[in-house]
């Protein structure tokens, strides 16, 4: 199972890359958005896959007695999870705004735009 979740995360991570660096705006949304969700999955499996209880001392011992599931990388993806998710809907107001002025979204059409002012 592990291996299969790395094997998405570097697919996640070169489709990514591979978007990031189009010429287009949209494709560059695109590409962060799946370099995101590949950062959160790694996250994920370095917190180890355990199938197990939540976290919680039963009031008759002093310590866990089962296996249990590491909250400290549930709570970074989902701290991640709101931040990228702010950043994503920041980045498409901000390509929809420079796509109704420059009517492009070519970034080499949006520099020789640039460059005539």
């Amino acid at each position: 199972m592990e291996i299969l979740i790395a094997i998405i995360i570097g697919v996640l991570y070169a489709s990514g890359i591979y978007m990031i660096l189009r010429r287009s705006l949209v494709k560059l949304i695109i590409g962060i958005i799946l370099f995101g969700n590949g950062a959160n999955l790694l996250i994920f499996l370095l917190g180890r896959i355990t199938k197990g209880a939540p976290p919680i001392i039963p009031g008759e011992s002093d310590v866990f007695v089962e296996a249990y599931a590491d909250p400290v990388p549930q709570a970074l993806i989902l701290t991640a999870i709101v931040i990228s998710f702010g950043l994503q809907s920041f980045a498409i107001i901000l390509v929809r705004r420079a796509h109704k002025v420059v009517k492009t979204d070519d970034l080499d059409e949006m520099n020789a735009t640039d460059e005539d002012s």
